[in-house]
């Protein structure tokens, strides 16, 4: 495959960029006489911008698109939850898997080839989500890398815990890829870090917990399960989502807690579009951000990493399922640089999620978007209809023009 005249961002000029099978093999200066190798497809790219593809670190396919049918009366967290809980004989595997496809067809056409995807596995649904998830994956395999968390209900420790417990193995021995679970939610968040820990090293998985879901400056679960890591020796990759309570503590605990953080290698993502939507709402004079310390984690060295969370569902009733949606808010409400978003969406996503880099330059997988737009604060910007997009050297969504052979 050879794209030819497109921009990098930070290089002058126009570029030819070739592609074998999976990786870039080749970029070189535009030239309108550089022939094409025999039956490799030709795109031109008028000037538009190639960038590596997107990467979505966290979802709930599983509740895309219910906010016409499941009303979140109170508007926080627990109204959202409690929503969920009272309306779950209104959803069928096959209704799920519809509406989990068509976000994920959604997310690709807007240059997602990854997604790392939560799946409730609760005394209420038991094992639906994670079936519905699994034939998702099957069908939508030639899109994007699907990773399944599992999203265990609590308590998680002790006696009360054991029920949970089994339905993470056995949504493990199903196929999900992840262990999950809700430590804050917990009546023992400790006792929840340690039975997950345990529970993950036992199936040999990796860990993404939701963390510290709340703004609540007295309780602040990430510290300790950055210590367990630690002190376990937990070896597999461990991701702390959301993370809000760390944004409300003093300067000096911030720091301290993202320096540990940092040493357990512990992933972070944040999530804005939910937890601006969903957290301070009992505040009714200079109400918290909802957002995690994004800038001291990142000065310690914590990949951070920015998601969408929910699409229009109780929990979020809006999104476009375009991680550039994500970045804007980073730049907005975190004080990010528009590169340094553009990075969470992307590689620091991909990080994250334990793919390859696919940055584009010779040797990189080749999972790349090209988008009519000079730079990548103007992509972000205006958000333009991507017009190419290629998963492992293949094309899986194009507005252009057939391509020249």
């Amino acid at each position: 495959m050879l794209i030819r005249n497109c921009s990098l961002e930070g290089k002058t000029g126009r570029f030819n960029v070739r592609i074998s099978g999976d990786k870039i093999t080749e970029i070189t200066q535009f030239s309108a006489s550089l022939e094409a190798k025999k039956s490799e497809e030709v795109f031109e790219a008028d000037g538009a911008l190639l960038t590596s593809a997107l990467a979505e670190p966290h979802a709930h396919l599983d509740k895309a698109f219910l906010s016409e049918r499941i009303a979140n009366p109170t508007g926080d967290l627990m109204g959202a939850i409690n929503a969920m809980e009272a309306n779950r004989h209104l959803i069928t595997v096959a209704d799920t898997i519809e509406r989990a496809e068509r976000a994920v067809r959604l997310m690709a056409s807007n240059g997602v080839t990854a997604i790392r995807t939560h799946a409730d596995v609760t005394e209420w649904n038991s094992l639906d989500a994670v079936e519905a998830l699994l034939e998702v994956r099957n069908r939508t395999k030639d899109l994007v890398d699907l990773q399944i968390c599992a999203l265990l209900g609590w308590p998680l420790s002790g006696n009360e815990g054991k029920a949970n417990i089994q339905l993470g193995r056995r949504a493990i021995k199903m196929g999900a890829n992840i262990l999950g679970g809700c430590p804050h939610l917990d009546v023992d968040p400790i006792g929840a870090n340690i039975a997950l820990l345990e529970l993950a090293g036992e199936l040999d998985c990796n860990l993404d917990l939701h963390t510290d879901e709340h703004t609540d400056v007295n309780r602040l679960s990430l510290e300790d399960l950055a210590e367990r890591v630690v002190a376990t020796g937990f070896s597999n990759s461990v991701t702390a989502s959301h993370c809000v309570s760390l944004g409300m503590q003093s300067h000096d605990t911030q720091q301290r807690v993202s320096e540990k953080v940092a040493h357990a290698k512990i992933g972070v993502v944040a999530l804005p579009h939910t937890n601006l939507f969903l957290q301070g709402r009992d505040t009714h004079s200079a109400p918290p951000r909802g957002l995690t310390a994004i800038a001291a984690l990142r000065r310690a060295g914590v990949r951070v990493a920015v998601g969408a969370d929910n699409l229009q569902d109780p929990f979020n009733p809006i999104g476009r399922g375009d991680p550039l949606e994500s970045a804007g808010l980073a730049i907005l409400t975190a004080h990010q640089l528009p590169e340094d978003a553009f990075l969470s969406v992307s590689s620091v996503a991909r990080d994250i999620m334990g793919l390859a880099d696919a940055a584009p330059k010779v040797g990189s997988i080749a999972d790349l978007m090209l988008t009519p737009s000079a730079t990548i604060r103007e992509a972000i910007a205006s958000a333009p209809p991507r017009t190419l997009v290629i998963r492992h050297g293949h094309v899986t969504f194009s507005r252009l023009a057939q391509p020249k052979r």
